[in-house]
């Protein structure tokens, strides 16, 4: 997969023809996926390579009051682009949304951005809109003369999927319902650091994490989740937090890894949240710490739900 930086004011000269899918695409969910396996299927019947037109960071920068929540992503950027070339794209076109890109007008954007990435087709959500006066597909289909496709809402559980639930659900802890939401499991990347060394000494060693992406946190609490630890995977239990226990205010995310004994201190390793397990508790001493430890031990090795794929 080629990713290619590109914008407003460069002439836009590729020759291959595409199927273009146009979005955001920051959590790249199930609901996503569609519009890529529908590309990739016009793709196959027409001989055309899958193209995607998206952003970096969120187009609400351009927008909204700021809020250091907006620089955050569902994904991290590798892996956000892995999952691109797993939805089978060819090139990958990334434009920063400006304000002056914010101000395109609708012919200008169907003539620089699809007709300059040599589109012969389109392929869209049904709520996605462009151009300075947010034109919808209906106005897409009069102007360029490619094929328009329009994917419909999808649903699971009776609501509509979308990035903004699933950032609403990470909040509050609700990584299982996550990842049947995105088809796959919510991560977070860290580089393992020195702690306070408390848990070695109660019988739960763990690895503190100091995050390296600008990715949403699940909130407050343990949970069960696999880590990734230089290309195997481990379950573990995993909490974030303030160690309310020991009068802790700092931030802290710390995973005890099962069966796993080695000191791995500045490497970089990933957090796959598969499930809450509880809120983060302040306990009346360290037997009724290590009584809760355990029982969740417990919960995290006998967790075998599989997060829903289709």
């Amino acid at each position: 997969m080629k990713i290619i930086n590109i914008n407003k004011e460069q002439p836009l000269q590729h020759t291959e023809e595409t199927v273009l899918v146009l979005g955001y695409f920051d959590a790249l969910h199930r609901g996503h996926k569609v519009l890529f396996e529908r590309a990739q299927k016009l793709a196959r019947q027409k001989g055309l390579k899958v193209a995607v037109l998206t952003f970096p960071e969120s187009p609400q920068l351009a927008f909204s009051r700021f809020k250091p929540e907006l620089l955050n992503h569902i994904n991290y950027p590798e892996k956000r682009f892995a999952k691109f070339k797993e939805y089978g794209v060819d090139q990958l076109y990334l434009t920063e949304f400006t304000s002056a890109f914010s101000q395109i007008s609708s012919d200008d954007f169907i003539n620089h951005f699809i007709k300059g990435l040599n589109a012969k087709a389109v392929v869209i959500g049904f709520d996605y809109k462009f151009g300075h006066n947010k034109t919808n597909s209906d106005y897409l289909e009069r102007n360029f003369d490619g094929q328009v496709i329009t994917v419909p809402e999808v649903t699971y559980q009776g609501e509509k999927i979308s990035s903004t639930r699933i950032r609403k659900l990470i909040k509050q802890g609700e990584v299982a319902q996550v990842n049947d939401l995105l088809g796959y499991e919510f991560s977070t990347r860290g580089i393992v650091v020195h702690g306070d060394a408390r848990g070695r000494t109660i019988g739960f060693p763990t690895a503190n994490l100091a995050p390296i992406d600008r990715t949403h946190l699940p909130a407050d609490g343990v949970y069960v989740a696999d880590v990734l630890v230089g290309g195997r995977r481990y379950r573990s239990m995993t909490s974030v937090g303030k160690n309310i226990t020991f009068g802790g205010t700092e931030l802290r995310l710390e995973a005890n890894i099962f069966d796993f004994e080695r000191d791995i201190y500045g490497e970089t390793i990933e957090i796959l949240w598969l499930s809450k397990i509880r809120d983060m508790v302040k306990f009346n001493g360290i037997d009724d710490l290590i009584a809760e430890l355990k029982a969740d031990k417990e919960i995290a090795l006998n967790y075998r739900k599989n997060i829903v794929k289709s």
